[in-house]
């Protein structure tokens, strides 16, 4: 490692003092020629690539990216107003800081109803017509309910049955013992067990006056959404923690003003890199080119319920690109992948990598908390289904750890190496280091194919980690980073709805 920094330096030193560079292995007979023409088909593939994942993204309905939209959305809105129904329960400064940091039960609810108003609009299923109105009735909408039920009873069936429910429970008309046992009995058979069912037959018993039948109901619903509740202040809890702790690292860092170049250096060389920006360029092209062939590939022979394949989709994938840049730009440079890309940390500085990867954890926090406050003003919001992953909520076992594993594992390693340590380093060749992320950081996320706050908010992660390797020379704070941002939305997915 001695010998590869002192050639790094020597070539770095020979650019400073503008003495003749012909000794680099980059100048010499040996350097690696790219036919133009191959670029530029790869450069095609991959802008294709991209394109046909943006045209899919914005022309196709979200809806269809799941087998069962309906079951999904279920589970999704009865767990969160079960949680939103536990927090009612929980002291007021805990009600105070939920909102404060997660937005108030009546954003909630709204975005619900519009999820649950897109869904029958595009399936006109009945039994989502019928969790709609309860959704709207019991969020303080139920003239709303009211209208649509007045609509169904003139419709096939069950419709009517459903009608009958609504108007029983949310309307104006007196409801007899009798006539509300026998839509109890047949709520039973129409709804599973769940905040949809539970609202509607507390509503009808007490709407009938039976006392006896509505507090068992209701005593359900508060111990089952106690139970949720726990489970969520507990995840809550923890995040708050690395909130506070990476915000107080934060305030040191600019109280301290560590804006030396080396002020939170982890590993030589970092940025810019020592390779050229033309052959880096060519690689990173080539390589990913392969990598979207191979990404298709899998896609097409491989079937996802094949965990073995799917282990191994994301390392084969990325195995052209890496293997060109060592070939390529690390091993003429005297480096290789770890050296590279300073994926070794000496044990004196584990406490420097902590402070940093905690510090730019709750960074993004921060920015998460702000593009919440006003995505929340303007009445935007990130739709369901871009977070909502089945084989986190349903999957076996083995589809569950081999989710975890892409998520929390793969995409850190292979998308820092990718967007972090090749892309944003050609970058730097050329440019200072905020229109360099910001740019690395842009392709970053329309590669997620997210909407308008789904993207902002990948971005602004892809500038923090590129603003890590700048400030640290290493892309391992980054990959730390990377994973536990998306090990806290995977505990966050599973903690509500598994």
């Amino acid at each position: 490692m001695f010998d590869a920094r002192r050639q790094v330096g020597g070539q770095v030193g020979l650019a400073v003092t503008g003495r003749d560079e012909t000794a680099s292995p980059f100048n010499g007979p040996d350097r690696p020629r790219f036919s133009f023409g191959v670029s530029l088909f790869a450069a095609m593939l991959l802008i294709t690539a991209l394109g046909t994942l943006l045209w899919l993204s914005s022309n196709t309905s979200r809806l269809d990216r799941f087998e069962d939209p309906e079951r999904a959305l279920d589970l999704m809105v009865s767990r969160t107003m079960e949680a939103q129904d536990g927090l009612l329960l929980a002291p007021d400064w805990q009600q105070r800081v939920t909102e404060w940091t997660a937005g108030s039960n009546d954003v909630e609810r709204a975005q619900a109803i519009q999820w649950y108003q897109e869904l029958v609009a595009a399936t006109a299923s009945p039994a989502a017509k019928l969790r709609l109105a309860i959704l709207q009735a019991e969020s303080g909408r139920p003239l709303d309910a009211l209208a649509a039920a007045n609509i169904w009873a003139g419709e096939d069936a069950p419709l009517p049955l459903y009608a009958a429910f609504i108007e029983a429970a949310y309307g104006e008309g007196s409801l007899t013992r009798e006539r509300e046992m026998e839509l109890q009995s047949a709520l039973a058979e129409v709804l599973p067990s769940g905040w949809f069912y539970n609202h509607l037959a507390a509503a009808l018993a007490e709407r009938a006056g039976d006392v006896d039948l509505g507090a068992t109901v209701r005593e359900q619903m508060r111990a089952r959404a106690a139970r949720i509740q726990g489970v969520s202040q507990l995840l809550t809890g923890l995040e708050l923690l690395g909130w506070i702790g990476g915000s107080l690292l934060l305030l040191r860092f600019v109280w301290l003003r560590i804006r030396r170049d080396d002020g939170l250096r982890l590993h030589q060389p970092g940025v810019p890199p020592p390779w050229p920006g033309g052959i880096g360029t060519a690689v990173l092209l080539r390589g990913g080119a392969l990598g979207a062939v191979l990404s298709l590939a899998f896609i097409s022979i491989a079937p996802l319920e094949n965990v073995s394949l799917r282990a191994v989709a994301i390392p084969v994938a990325n195995l052209p690109l890496l293997g060109m840049a060592y070939y390529y730009l690390l091993r003429p440079s005297g480096l290789n992948l770890v050296t590279g890309f300073g994926l070794h940390i000496q044990w004196r500085q584990i406490g420097r990598l902590a402070s940093v990867v905690l510090a730019v954890v709750a960074a993004g926090l921060w920015g998460e908390w702000v593009m919440g406050q006003v995505a929340e003003s303007l009445h935007l919001a990130n739709h369901w289904t871009e977070w909502f992953d089945p084989d986190l909520v349903w999957g076996s076992g083995s589809v569950l750890t081999v989710s975890l594993l892409e998520y929390v594992v793969f995409a850190p390693i292979f998308e820092e190496l990718a967007f972090r340590g090749i892309l944003y380093a050609i970058l730097r060749r050329r440019l200072n280091p905020l229109p360099a992320a910001l740019i690395s950081a842009g392709i970053f996320a329309l590669a997620h194919g997210y909407g308008l706050i789904g993207f902002i908010s990948v971005l602004w992660s892809g500038v923090l980690w590129a603003w890590l390797y700048e400030r640290t020379g290493s892309l391992l704070p980054g990959m730390i980073a990377h994973a536990t941002n998306n090990l806290l939305v995977c505990l966050a997915v599973m903690t509500l709805l598994r």
